[in-house]
């Protein structure tokens, strides 16, 4: 249990028994299944919860966790966030987000442009987050490119200039406009006064 990753939150208690609401950030809906342990830390040591049932409610989750039985009881918990072992991927056919933190990428050029810091959710498409301070969309992943994990590289294929908008941005000295306009204004209404 060294990497524990964060797979949802509870929000709050939910009637009289000791069920909780949970957001579940994972798409895997076995998390929450019966007979599930999840940690409300992610350090040790760990606060371990035990499922003992649980239910799709619109989109989110009522969950019953073993040894909370009162409202209050689960009232103190809303806010805790819910940690779980990452899932071994054996097929090779998908990735999860914790599998592409540290990740190089490179583009269809063959030129490095980044690690990848984080995964931000997006509704179009969720974005690589690289130390280098560009996002690019997973959608450009290039999955025919020869992109090994083992090597610790993704492989993207962006349109042309979406890297460039970032280089512009470290290369581009502040904007003087609103020093200019202030400039500007205050010779009128000094004009004015004369």
């Amino acid at each position: 249990m060294d990497n524990l990753l964060l797979v949802g939150r509870i929000t709050t208690a939910h009637g009289l028994r000791g069920e909780v609401v949970v957001s579940l950030i994972s798409n895997v809906d076995s998390r929450l299944q019966a007979n599930a342990e999840l940690s409300l830390t992610n350090k040790e040591p760990f606060e371990l919860v035990h499922i003992e049932d649980s239910r799709k409610h619109q989109d989110k989750w009522l969950v019953k966790f073993s040894g909370i039985n009162t409202r209050n009881e689960a009232l103190a918990l809303s806010g805790k966030q819910l940690y779980a072992e990452p899932i071994v991927n054996n097929d090779g056919n998908e990735l999860f987000v914790h599998e592409l933190i540290g990740l190089s990428v490179i583009d269809q050029d063959g030129i490095e442009r980044g690690k990848v810091v984080a995964l931000e959710a997006n509704p179009a498409s969720d974005l690589l987050v690289l130390d280098s301070g560009a996002l690019v969309p997973l959608r450009f992943v290039d999955v025919r490119a020869d992109s090994d994990l083992t090597l610790d590289v993704i492989n993207v294929t962006v349109p042309a200039g979406l890297f460039e908008i970032y280089d512009d941005k470290k290369e581009q000295p502040e904007k003087k406009a609103k020093k200019t306009y202030r400039k500007i204004k205050l010779d009128a209404s000094q004009k004015s006064q004369e």
